[in-house]
């Protein structure tokens, strides 16, 4: 059903009556990693350095997302550490009249070098990637033994007092699902939250991993746990958390396939080489490389997001039509 937005809100508002609020923003798709449900095995097809935004473009463009209503942004990849100087952006962002919270998603492998320079710049929360606390299987999923230096850099972070701090696991049936318990101690002992994910069927990398729905492992980690929901919400994301009784753990729940969040979907995402995809699970998009190039005015710029957000869609079909994305998750933007 389509909404009258001139009723709801006057800022950036879809089709369907949902305010756009969150801004996902690529600075490259390259990364250190090659996991399993990511990137294809072998894959060389990356865009052309010539093709990503420039930090002045990404700058610019996220200042027009935020005139337009808003008000998160997160740095993603790839592996966003791999594109130099990304502290300089983070600070250059965080001074955007009317942006409230900068974020970053890492897999923490180069943490322990630039935790301390994105802390002083302003990144306010961090999600960190992190599928198993089992080396071997840790190997095996993400292409190369970088075990130690991703935990490492998730304590470096600890220490420079990002908080919160959201380890996302990918619960895959068979592979890691036998660790989500001690994934979970883990993450309590250490005040981080753990966010369990629903592997998506987003190109062949996505389809061939393990799906496992998330609805018996909550109802386990509740009975283990004692969880209760959390009525707070967390970072504007499209996690469901339980706590805890004292309030001192949380567990989210992110379950595009069992469970969609479609109806409350907030965000979009813009890729390095500056197409912003308006579902995760389908194709609609909107290039900004050509006008931003073309000296486009920021009236130009203001209008165009207008009319990209049109063409952002109702749901995604990952259950009713799984091969019918070819483009895979890093190409996309996290």
């Amino acid at each position: 059903m389509h909404i009258d937005r001139s009723l709801t809100d006057p800022l950036l508002t879809d089709r369907f009556g949902r305010s756009i609020r969150y801004l996902r923003v690529s600075v490259t798709d390259r990364c250190d990693l090659r996991c399993s449900y990511c990137m294809p095995k072998g894959f060389h097809g990356f865009e052309e350095p010539a093709h990503w935004l420039r930090f002045d473009e990404i700058e610019r463009l996220v200042a027009a997302f935020v005139r337009a209503g808003v008000s998160r942004v997160r740095l993603t990849g790839g592996e966003p550490l791999l594109r130099r100087n990304l502290d300089q952006l983070a600070g250059n962002l965080k001074r955007i009249p009317g942006l409230s919270d900068l974020s970053l998603s890492t897999n923490a492998t180069q943490l322990v070098r630039h935790a301390r320079a994105l802390r002083a710049a302003g990144v306010d929360r961090l999600n960190i990637s992190l599928d198993t606390l089992d080396r071997g299987c840790y190997e095996k999923l993400a292409g190369r033994d970088a075990f130690d230096a991703s935990l490492a850099g998730i304590m470096a972070a600890k220490q420079e007092g990002f908080a919160p701090i959201k380890l996302n696991m990918v619960a895959m049936k068979g592979i890691n699902e036998a660790e989500i318990e001690r994934m979970t101690e883990f993450a309590m002992q250490h005040g981080f939250i753990l966010r369990l994910i629903e592997a998506m069927p987003m190109g062949d990398t996505g389809r061939n991993a393990q799906y496992l729905d998330l609805a018996p492992v909550r109802d386990k980690l509740v009975a283990r746990f004692g969880l209760v929901p959390e009525a707070d919400e967390l970072g504007g994301g499209p996690a469901r958390y339980w706590k805890t009784a004292d309030g001192h753990g949380r567990v989210g729940f992110i379950t595009p396939i069992s469970q969609h969040f479609c109806a409350t979907c907030n965000r979009v995402r813009l890729a390095v080489d500056g197409t912003l995809y308006l579902c995760l699970g389908q194709e609609e998009k909107f290039e900004f490389r050509p006008m931003l190039r073309d000296g486009c005015s920021d009236a130009d710029l203001d209008a165009a997001i207008a009319r990209a957000i049109e063409l952002k869609p109702e749901r995604h079909e990952f259950r009713e039509a799984p091969a019918k994305l070819i483009r895979f998750m890093s190409q996309t933007g996290g």
